[in-house]
């Protein structure tokens, strides 16, 4: 599925950790994946409330924990820096699909990173 979210399209996620030498690209490249998968499902099943929203984030939420796991056998972690701006692609997204009120803890509710 293509993206049609302008927003989201002309987005580059976790530009912050492909930045940093400190996060290896392969692991963040997945991580990446799972935000535009997200997206894709939030186009195709269309939330209509929060709580709908919450259950798809919180989907996503998961697969960064266990990816978390692979960032740490290549020598690196979901660590403060990394999980803000992990959580502000969330945001975005949330907001990208009008969902501003949407709560930064719930988006990422679940994670243990």
């Amino acid at each position: 599925m293509s993206i049609t979210n302008q927003q989201i399209a002309g987005r580059s996620f976790l530009r912050e950790m492909y930045d940093d030498s400190y996060f290896p690209d392969h692991v963040v490249d997945r991580g990446k994946a799972i935000l535009l998968r997200l997206c894709e499902r939030i186009e195709a099943e269309q939330p209509s409330d929060l709580a709908t929203l919450y259950a798809l984030t919180q989907a996503a939420t998961e697969q960064f924990n266990l990816l978390d796991e692979e960032f740490v056998a290549a020598g690196s972690e979901i660590e403060t820096v990394a999980r803000e701006w992990i959580c502000d692609e969330f945001r975005f997204v949330a907001s990208a699909y009008g969902f501003t009120a949407a709560e930064s803890e719930e988006l990422t509710a679940g994670r243990d990173w």
